[in-house]
Order: structure tokens, then sequence, then C-alpha cells
């Protein structure tokens, strides 16, 4: 039997509603046709013959463009192949940097519901390098303690290498005070990294307004391409290198720029933020229906993070996060996925590992009630229909996924069977 071909141009079969749009997001038509017309072009952009000035041109343009995006100096944008590098480069980066200057500066502030990328260097720097972690605490909707924060820089600003708050949390949507960070942290004269990669896009971001002194972006987030993203850093920031090599993008980060794919992401951050505030309103109302319908459908669910009624501003425009009491996170992903419904229960990057999420349980909930949450996020193709679709299947996914966890606990809590021997 053979699989039919459909022509060109054809609509793909039903894939159903996707709402993962913060794992990964569509390219955007302006980031793929940018990458089709530079990956059909030859030149190594550190060649110096025509094809390699060729290349660096259109590197240079997109750093121009990624610039005048989010506010920055072309002279502070570092590529790199996305927000893991990015975030890696700046905590190890400064760290090491700060800590040549003042081998005092072992200090790490880093925000609990930081996203792994951030947290595991970080960690990995106490294993490694010497460095202290200082897990800044949260409050119940995942916004960081900024007095917590004050404490720390006031009993020991003198060995505290940098700190590091997301502007926004890729779990629960909640938007953090990163300027108050800021102004806190420069008080003292900390440096302050902030991965942005959710927001941009989403919400107003202009790294030089903000005060901080680095900021991750990515690429497959807003509308590029997957593998690519950048590092916004101050020029006067000691940033020491995480790759060697060839001495590329200020000495800071080797390798060979992949042309195409750094100008699809200026395309990409550039169409993001001409069109943020239209579609930040379309996403606000697409998200407000889906948090009414699931509330209607699953009416013991919970919705975590900032209540989008009460704290508007307080929450990403395409973030919806719930938890569904008695349900298991990955038993609700699986049978919505069945009725065609694609979602996740965090981030994509800790996908697969049976554990609550480390950001509600810094929010001081249990852990039961951790392991039943589901994530929501819209972007720039999400309809009303995808919305009715997840609306339509929750009921019965909820409850079946509510049944199993009865049937898991009942059997968790059995006495154990033993046989005539006495063996277990």
């Amino acid at each position: 039997m053979t699989t039919p071909v459909l022509p060109a141009g054809s609509p793909e079969p039903d894939a159903g509603a996707y709402l993962d749009h913060a794992a990964t997001t569509p390219m955007s038509p302006a980031a793929l046709a940018a990458y089709v017309a530079e990956a059909g072009r030859v030149g190594n952009a550190s060649s110096l013959h025509a094809a390699g000035r060729g290349a660096r041109r259109a590197v240079e343009e997109a750093r121009e463009s990624v610039a005048a995006a989010l506010g920055a100096r072309p002279s502070e944008v570092v590529f790199t192949a996305g927000g893991t590098e990015a975030d890696n480069l700046a905590i190890k980066g400064i760290f090491w940097g700060r800590r040549r200057g003042d081998t005092r500066r072992t200090r790490v502030l880093v925000s609990a519901v930081e996203h792994h990328a951030v947290l595991d260097p970080a960690f990995w720097l106490a294993g490694h390098a010497g460095a202290e972690i200082v897990l800044l605490p949260v409050d119940a909707v995942g916004r960081v303690d900024l007095e917590a924060l004050r404490a720390e820089l006031v009993a020991h600003a003198e060995e505290i290498a940098l700190v590091s708050v997301m502007w926004a949390n890729n779990e629960v949507g909640t938007v953090q005070p990163v300027r108050d960070v800021v102004r806190l942290a420069h008080q003292h004269g900390v440096p302050v990294h902030t991965d942005a990669v959710q927001a941009v896009g989403q919400l107003e971001v202009d790294f030089a307004a903000s005060g901080v002194d680095a900021m991750t972006v990515s690429g497959h987030k807003l509308g590029g391409p997957i593998g690519v993203g950048a590092l916004l850093a101050r020029r006067d920031l000691p940033l020491e290198a995480v790759l060697h090599g060839g001495g590329q993008e200020r000495g800071v980060r080797s390798g060979t720029l992949d042309a195409p794919a750094i100008r699809a992401f200026a395309a990409a951050v550039t169409d993001a933020v001409a069109h943020r505030p239209e579609r930040a309103a379309h996403l606000t109302a697409l998200r407000d229906r889906l948090v009414a319908g699931v509330r209607a459908a699953a009416p013991d669910a919970v919705l975590r993070g900032p209540d989008p009624a009460t704290d508007p501003a307080g929450r990403l425009p395409a973030n919806a996060h719930f938890t569904f009491p008695g349900a298991e996170g990955d038993s609700l992903l699986y049978l919505l996925d069945s009725a065609g419904v694609q979602a996740s229960t965090g981030s994509a990057c800790q996908a697969g590992v049976p554990q609550p999420s480390h950001v509600l349980l810094a929010m001081g909930l249990p852990e039961a009630e951790a392991r039943g949450a589901l994530r929501f996020s819209l972007g720039a193709t999400s309809t009303a229909a995808d919305v009715e679709r997840l609306v339509a299947a929750l009921p019965q996914v909820v409850a079946r996924a509510q049944a199993a966890g009865l049937v898991s606990a009942s059997l968790a809590a059995a006495p154990a069977r033993t046989t005539p021997g006495g063996a277990a």
C-alpha cells in the first residue's frame, strides 16, 4: 500500500491544536524567506574574499537589525547557537570575568524559578569553580522577592559576582520586576543578566532602557530558526569566553557564524518587535478566552501565576498554566494529545523527566499538586478554534486522568502481598 502524496500547497492532515508555542513556534514568513535567500549563497563570514565579505555583510546587517529592534548597540550583540549557549556564556562568562578582577567574587544570585539553562551552569560553577549559589525566593505567583535580594546585596555586596533574574517565566508566565532588580544590584556595583527568551515579541523589551548588563534572546521562541540566538552584553562588562577557537564575536564566542540562521533570526526579531502591540493584544484576548474555557470545563483546575483579571501586566500575554487536582500532568498531556491538542507539562527542556516542576515547588506548591500541571502557550498562528478544541476535549481528559490517579494512589497505598514463603 503506497502512502498518498499531497500536491504542493495542499493543507496537511489535521495537525490538531498546537498550544505549545513557548517550547517552539513556527518560523515567520519573513524569517523563512531570509533563511532560504541566504542559504543559497556560499561564504564564510571570516573569509576575506568576495563570498566571505558577502556573508560578513549579511551578518553585520543582521546584527544592526537585532540591535535596533532590542534597544542595543550593534557591538553589544553576540550571536550564539541559541538561548542555552547564551545563558551559559552569561553565567559562566560574567562569573569568571568578575572573579578575574576580584577573587572574592564567588557568589552567584539567581531566582529559584530560572530556566535550567541558567540554573545548571550556575550549579556547575558551584561544583567546579568554587561558586556559592544563592537561590532567591519567589512568592506564590512566582515573582522574585526583592527584599530577599536587597538583604543579600547588603550583606554580601563585595562577594557577589552577578545576579540573574529572567524577564518572564517560561512555565507560569510571571513577568519579573527586572528594572527593580537592576536598581538594587547597581547600587552595589553588581551586574545583572536576564533571560528574555520568552519576553521578546510579547512584552516591550529594551536592553538599554532596562539597565541590564546582559540579556539572552533565542530565535525559535519568536519565529526564527532553531539553533540561533544572541547574548546582548555591554561592552564594558567583564565577560570571559566559554568557547575557544577562532576568536569570533568579540573573542567571547568562537565558531563559524551561521549566516543564514543569523539573517533569519534578525528578520524574526524585527518582525516580532514591529508587530508586538497588535499580536500581544490578540494573544491576550485569546489567552483570556482559554483561561475562562478551562475554568468552565474543569472547575477544580487552578490557574498558577498572576491572574490576568487582577494583574493583567503581571503575566505573559500568551501563557496560561493550570494544575489539575488528582491528575498527573503526563496523563493529561498524553490524553490531550490523543484528542488532537498539543500542550506541555512545563519546560520542554525537562520533558520526559518524571519529577515535579522546580518552578511550582519554589512557589510553595506541595509535590502532589505540582505533578498535575499543564502549560498552554499561544503564538502567532493560534486561533479561537485551537482554544475551542481544547475546551471541548478537557472534561473527558481530566476525568480519565483523575480516575487513573485514583487507581495509582490506591495501588501505592495497598499493603504488599507476600508469598507463602514470606517473601514480598
